[in-house]
């Protein structure tokens, strides 16, 4: 029979890509998630009990937890703490209240817990220092973790930003991709002087994949592709992808207080783990998005 995996939010933007590559693995796929899909089960990450008879029905040899709320200007500060720190421990109660003995749980936290880091590339060993409540509940959900490292093999990831086609428009790079799509002739931006560490989001599923039948547990680890892109270099790549121009207008209310200005990380310790993994470049992965958005060919 094949490995079952359990992921939660995967019928999200990350869970949809990451069910198709464990599928592609031979593996058999169930979660939960707020939106439609095969193997998709509607449950409040809250509801302990409703989560454990789940995972009970599924048994799985995995566990993948996604399920966050991801957007830094959520404009709910409590739900990043009730989603992302309370939603998590619910998770791990649940595994153990099912009585199930998964080979590897892997907990997606986030880069955002660096902050404005001193130390660039960004290594595990850089000491968190988050400046919004987005970052402050991941650090904290990893605090909640450790404390299950003795009763479960788990695997605490902090990706790096990462895109692809289907990623909400809320999101800088999809935003920009589909206003250029789109031929409007401006776009509206916040803060313009920040630089991030640009991965496809098949990349970081490929590296969860391997991270998730790989042997390493009670490790934090970076998904990032150990290089910085800025807002303007996003914006000329896309000049040149599309052939045209648009205006950007910097708008205050885009703005975000504490913002953080430079985040790029070291992908050392994730080579050494799982061995390298091919990624494109942030122009073939902004060519590839383009295209699947105005259906054009180059």
């Amino acid at each position: 029979m094949s490995k079952r995996v359990f992921v939660t939010g995967l019928s999200g933007f990350t869970g949809r890509y990451l069910r198709d590559a464990l599928v592609a693995d031979g593996l058999e796929v169930h979660g939960i998630g707020q939106g439609a899909g095969e193997g998709v089960r509607h449950c409040d990450l809250n509801d302990t009990d409703s989560l454990t008879r789940i995972i009970d029905a599924v048994r799985p040899d995995y566990v993948v937890h996604l399920a966050a709320i991801a957007y830094v200007a959520h404009d709910d500060p409590l739900e990043f703490y009730r989603v992302n720190v309370l939603g998590t421990e619910s998770l791990l109660k649940a595994i153990v209240a099912a009585g199930v003995s998964p080979t590897k749980v892997l907990l997606a936290s986030s880069a955002n817990v660096y902050g404005n880091a001193e130390q660039l590339p960004i290594t595990e060993d850089v000491p968190p220092a988050p400046t919004n409540h987005y970052a402050n509940s991941k650090l904290a959900m990893e605090m909640i973790c450790r404390n299950w490292f003795a009763k479960l093999p788990m695997l605490i990831a902090r990706p790096f930003n990462y895109t692809g086609y289907g990623q909400a428009e809320n999101f800088l790079v999809p935003k920009i991709v589909k206003h250029f799509a789109s031929g409007v002739s401006a776009i509206r931006l916040g803060n313009i002087d920040v630089s991030r560490d640009i991965s496809d989001v098949l990349y970081l599923v490929e590296a969860y994949r391997r991270l998730l039948v790989g042997s390493a547990v009670s490790e934090t680890v970076n998904i990032c592709g150990g290089r910085a892109y800025s807002v303007a270099e996003i914006l000329d790549a896309m000049r040149d992808i599309s052939g045209r121009d648009i205006h950007v207008e910097v708008d205050p209310a885009l703005v975000r207080g504490a913002e953080v200005i430079r985040l790029y990380g070291s992908p050392a310790k994730l080579r050494r783990l799982v061995g390298d993994i091919p990624a494109p470049d942030l122009r073939d992965i902004l060519a590839r998005m383009y295209d699947r958005y105005t259906g054009a060919t180059h």
